[in-house]
């Protein structure tokens, strides 16, 4: 059985740029550091964000696609406005999904999806958990 998500890996080329660059978005440094790898705890639960070094990436892929992993936060402009500041690119534009779900995604300096989300389910797990 599937338990839910340990850890989310992306690549770089430049595994200390793309380590800056998450730090300065995430408001915090890495809490493990390897040759060749990186990772973040986030938020309350601490949820494992990894970035491994671009030469371990077992295929290179043309353009960004495949899954989306969408980071909650509290307000998806805000924050799709901050990561195009920051020097991402946009992906898919602030959307509306349905009553309390927005979603919007990028493409990070190193060419990796990024997704943002108001989820409302999210919320709620969160206050029920008092975080």
């Amino acid at each position: 059985m599937l338990n839910g998500f340990a850890t989310q890996n992306v690549y770089s080329a430049d595994l200390d740029a793309a380590a800056s660059w998450y730090s300065d978005v995430l408001g915090i440094e890495p809490y493990f550091r390897r040759p060749g790898y990186v990772e973040f705890r986030v938020g309350p639960y601490e949820h494992e964000f990894g970035i491994i070094d671009a030469a371990y990436r077992p295929d290179a892929p043309a353009a960004p696609g495949g899954p989306i992993l969408y980071w909650q936060v509290d307000d998806v402009a805000a924050v799709n406005a901050s990561l195009l500041e920051r020097g991402a690119s946009e992906f898919q534009p602030v959307t509306v999904r349905g009553e309390g779900f927005v979603t919007a995604s990028v493409v990070d300096p190193f060419g990796n999806l990024l997704g943002v989300m108001e989820n409302v389910h999210f919320a709620g797990v969160r206050e029920r958990l008092g975080a």
